[in-house]
């Protein structure tokens, strides 16, 4: 089985149609999506409607929950808090429900699939370093367990080696954001996964910058969510 994932897409158009372009010339067996489909861009309908028709199964990011008013605004940083109340103004009534019956974890043959760490996720507890990702294990009783919200791809496994992917090892794989990277690398990035070559890649795909941030501005969004798209911040 080819799996290909996707997250924290953050309402950037403009790179989530980039990847599922790649995407598409890799040909998955399936799509899954860990979240955070909405927040800080300009798209958040378009965003959910493609998720919506091209991923067999996603997961709520606190982005989402947000938006949904399950998370409190306290939550979030100053231009987290701006885009879920532009965004709240703005998302249909259908996209709204979809979010809403998203579930907070889900399993798929012997993938776990979390927005953040899954242990507590509610909690949206950030997965940076190895104390986190030990408890993240205790978590799961998958063989992997896909993450986002940190936006830094990295992949761990439980004999707490680095991006080294083997045989007979559980993992925890953040695949890092489709719409705004923070690990200085401000191409999108999404993972496909082998199950039969056992294989899981990291890819990274160009797409428009320009046009999105400026999108940002036209929409009356924080400056600052524009100008560190050109950076991967």
């Amino acid at each position: 089985m080819r799996v290909a994932i996707i997250s924290d897409i953050h309402s950037n158009l403009e790179a989530l149609q980039s990847v599922l372009f790649a995407i598409d010339d890799l040909r998955p067996d399936s799509i899954y999506c860990l979240g955070d489909i909405v927040g800080y861009g300009p798209y958040p309908n378009e965003c959910v409607a493609l998720v919506r028709e091209r991923c067999a199964a996603s997961v709520k990011g606190n982005h989402d929950s947000g938006v949904l008013g399950e998370t409190p605004l306290a939550y979030f940083n100053q231009y987290g808090r701006r885009a879920v109340e532009w965004t709240k103004d703005r998302i249909t009534s259908g996209n709204l429900a979809y979010l809403e019956r998203l579930p907070l974890t889900q399993v798929i043959d012997d993938i776990t699939l979390a927005h953040a760490s899954p242990m507590k996720p509610e909690q949206w507890n950030y997965v940076f370093a190895w104390p986190e990702a030990k408890k993240a294990f205790r978590a799961f009783a998958t063989t992997l367990c896909f993450i986002g919200h940190t936006h830094v791809p990295v992949m761990v496994g439980e004999d707490s080696k680095i991006n080294i992917f083997r045989k007979n090892c559980r993992h925890l794989i953040n695949i890092g954001s489709v719409g705004q990277p923070r690990d200085g690398n401000p191409r999108a990035s999404f993972c496909l996964l082998d199950t039969e070559a056992w294989t899981c890649e990291i890819h990274r795909v160009e797409y428009n910058i320009e046009r999105t941030a400026q999108a940002i501005l036209d929409a009356h969004l924080p400056e600052f969510l524009a100008r560190r798209l050109f950076q991967g911040i």
